[in-house]
């Protein structure tokens, strides 16, 4: 495995990354886009029964600018059932907001871009993302002069960024820029990683994927142990790299933001793992864990997230919808389950 398997371009930018997560190729920027939006900010408060992001109604302007099509929150056929769809682009990739049942801290809705085995974080807030695609704008304003983006960005982009500061921060480097005045980005830590290796700097190719599995950054996904796990194993630290990628697997299979198969190869699993899971939750599994004094709640929640793991190693999510609601109504979470279960 390619170290970096999900984004493997040093020069990647947010707006590329659903045509190279879905393996694609080269997609042109601007297509069709609708010609209305729905509302998805009254979808997320009574069906997702959710607060939206505040500056959410911009985003949608400036994707749908960017030459995406707005869709349907409820357009979640086949999609991971957490999923509030926001866009797609030409090459089908899905732009989407995740709607966590137990939100870890800070990831309260994050941007993410959907694929058949999960997703991948684009921004850890709307707000973060709007910030980097206008800063990504304005880089390539030398060649390109054009402010539809700062304009469909209105208020929000006011509030974030103002245009000019890039080149003014005398900062060469897009991405060190992005790191210092923006945010950390699962892509741009990955193509720093791989900048150290091509300059030659293993060393500090290892501390820069050690600090991106930093619990702080990216809580809930399992994205960062993979690669590191990736690097790892390509420096031939192969007994950590093993355990990079178990510690991968106690993250939920969806954030993996590449296929099972290949983390569970560098982890040394066959299907053990899979079987594991298949008897976790099975009516004998749900006993075993009452008799070990588990609460019944967090049974069914650990049911749902098992389900979520099974469905993501084939992309089967509409195949146990049913369950996964039921679980999430034993669990108490009756708005989850409804939202879980909706459909266009």
């Amino acid at each position: 495995m390619k170290v970096g398997g999900g984004v493997v371009s040093v020069g990647t930018r947010a707006t590329d990354l659903p045509t190279l997560l879905l393996g694609r190729g080269r997609a042109s920027l601007r297509c069709s886009s609708s010609s209305s939006s729905p509302d998805h900010i009254s979808f997320i408060k009574d069906v997702a029964a959710a607060q939206p992001p505040q500056h959410l109604s911009q985003l949608l302007r400036m994707l749908k600018t960017k030459g995406e099509s707005i869709i349907s929150p409820g357009a979640k056929q086949g999609l991971i059932p957490l999923s509030i769809p926001l866009a797609k682009n030409c090459s089908g990739a899905v732009t989407a907001l995740l709607r966590w049942p137990t939100a870890p801290s800070g990831m309260e809705m994050p941007v993410v871009v959907v694929s058949k085995h999960g997703v991948w974080l684009l921004a850890k807030t709307v707000d973060q993302f709007i910030h980097r695609l206008l800063v990504e704008e304005d880089a390539k304003s030398s060649l390109e002069t054009k402010d539809e983006l700062f304009y469909a960005a209105a208020d929000a982009g006011e509030k974030l960024y103002r245009k000019g500061d890039f080149a003014e921060s005398k900062i060469s480097n897009l991405d060190v820029y992005l790191l210092r005045k923006v945010g950390l980005f699962p892509d741009v830590l990955e193509s720093k990683v791989m900048r150290h290796f091509e300059e030659g700097d293993q060393v500090s190719a290892l501390v820069t994927g050690e600090f991106y599995t930093k619990k702080e950054h990216f809580p809930g996904f399992a994205r960062p142990f993979v690669f590191n796990a990736e690097v790892l194993l390509k420096v031939g630290r192969n007994v950590e790299a093993k355990d990079a990628a178990r510690g991968a697997l106690k993250s939920p299979w969806w954030t993996l933001g590449c296929k099972y198969k290949e983390v569970a190869d560098i982890a040394h699993w066959e299907d053990e793992q899979i079987e594991y899971i298949k008897e976790r939750v099975t009516e004998e599994g749900r006993q075993e864990d009452l008799k070990k004094g588990k609460a019944p709640a967090q049974i069914a929640l650990d049911e749902a997230a098992f389900l979520l793991d099974l469905a993501s190693v084939e992309g089967t999510w509409d195949d146990c919808l049913d369950r996964i609601a039921d679980c999430y109504k034993e669990a108490g979470f009756h708005d989850v389950a409804r939202f879980v279960l909706y459909r266009d």
